[in-house]
């Protein structure tokens, strides 16, 4: 794929049989070359009810071949997931990957198996120096895809007390109760 974003010229082929200018956007888009362009696979969205998060880092995940397919097809969760530091390297555990073809997968295929994240140095000793400290913990936030590849959003959350998650619910049903109210108070106008 990024050999022919790489290419210039015009009417270069395109995935598909058909021709299309390099530097018309739905050509790049196809090609997966357009970088502004991120499409979320799978978010954790108990993450942000249950922690605070502080920072995030982008990682790289080692998959299989399938594994990315089924992805990218939208076949994946990391609801219930968690990274933990283990022998000095980052581990994405508790994800679950379905099979992206129920009878082509690999007899010892486990779904909710560990996988490597892929950090700097830098990176690494930083989760590791954060994950130490009282009351961090590692969360994976989402699962999307930055110029062909899968990449994993990990947050460095502050876990929140009952009273805090309570707060965000009354704040939800207050803001609800006021758009029902403007919501009548719109039709009742139009009847009028």
């Amino acid at each position: 794929m990024s050999r022919f974003c790489e290419v210039r010229g015009p009417n270069r082929p395109i995935p598909g049989g058909r021709s299309a200018s390099l530097g018309s956007f739905s050509a790049k888009l196809e090609l997966g070359c357009y970088t502004g362009f991120v499409q979320t696979y799978a978010t954790n969205e108990k993450a942000h009810f249950d922690y605070r998060i502080l920072e995030a880092l982008e990682a790289g995940l080692v998959l299989a071949g399938h594994e990315v397919k089924s992805i990218k097809a939208g076949r994946c969760s990391i609801k219930g997931a968690y990274v933990k530091i283990m022998n000095g390297e980052a581990w994405l555990l508790g994800a679950t990957v379905s099979p992206y073809q129920a009878g082509n997968v690999p007899p010892d295929y486990d779904q909710q198996r560990s996988r490597k994240l892929l950090l700097k140095k830098k990176e690494l000793n930083y989760l590791m120096g954060k994950s130490q400290e009282k009351g961090l913990t590692l969360v994976p936030v989402k699962l999307y895809n930055k110029s062909g590849l899968v990449k994993l959003e990990v947050g460095v959350g502050q876990g929140k007390k009952k009273a805090d998650k309570r707060e965000k619910i009354i704040g939800r049903e207050a803001q609800r109760k006021i758009e029902r109210a403007l919501k009548e108070g719109v039709i009742r106008q139009k009847i009028s």
